[in-house]
C-alpha cells in the first residue's frame, strides 16, 4: 500500500501553534519533492510550503513566511510542516503530496506533477 498519512490537525486559538507530519507507507521519500497544500471552505487549493529531496531546499507561499517551518527526516520517512503563530485565515484542510524527482523541482508545481496524496488533516484556528 502506497500512500501518504497527514496527522497533527486540530483546533487552536489563533497565535497558537500545531506541527502536521506527513508519514509515507510503502516507499521511500528520498526521491520524492513532498508539497503541503490546503484548503479552505469556498476557496481554491493553494500551495503552502515545499521541500526539496535532501531538504537542502524549502518554500513558502508570501502568506505563512516566517510563521511556517517545513522538515524533513528520511530516515523516518516523514515529512513535517511546523505552524506557529496561526490565524484564523490558516483554517482550511492540510495535504501533503510527494512529487518525482522527474521533475524539475518547483514550488507548488503542477497538482498532476505529484504522484502520492494524503488525505488531509483538518486545522481549525478560532478563539
Amino acid at each position: 500500500q502506497l500512500q501518504l498519512v497527514e496527522s497533527g490537525g486540530g483546533l487552536v486559538q489563533p497565535g497558537g501553534s500545531l506541527r502536521l507530519s506527513c508519514a509515507a507507507s510503502g516507499f521511500r521519500l528520498d526521491d520524492y519533492v513532498v508539497g503541503w497544500f490546503r484548503q479552505a471552505p469556498g476557496k481554491e487549493r493553494e500551495g503552502v510550503s515545499c521541500i526539496s529531496t535532501n531538504g537542502r531546499r524549502t518554500d513558502y507561499a508570501v502568506s505563512v513566511k516566517g510563521r511556517f517551518t517545513v522538515s524533513r527526516d528520511n530516515a523516518k520517512n516523514t515529512v513535517y510542516l511546523e505552524m506557529n503563530i496561526l490565524k484564523p485565515e490558516d483554517t482550511a484542510v492540510y495535504t501533503c503530496a510527494a512529487r518525482s524527482v522527474r521533475y524539475l523541482y518547483s514550488c507548488p508545481g503542477v497538482p498532476d506533477e505529484y504522484d502520492y496524496w494524503g488525505q488531509g488533516t483538518q486545522v481549525t484556528v478560532s478563539s
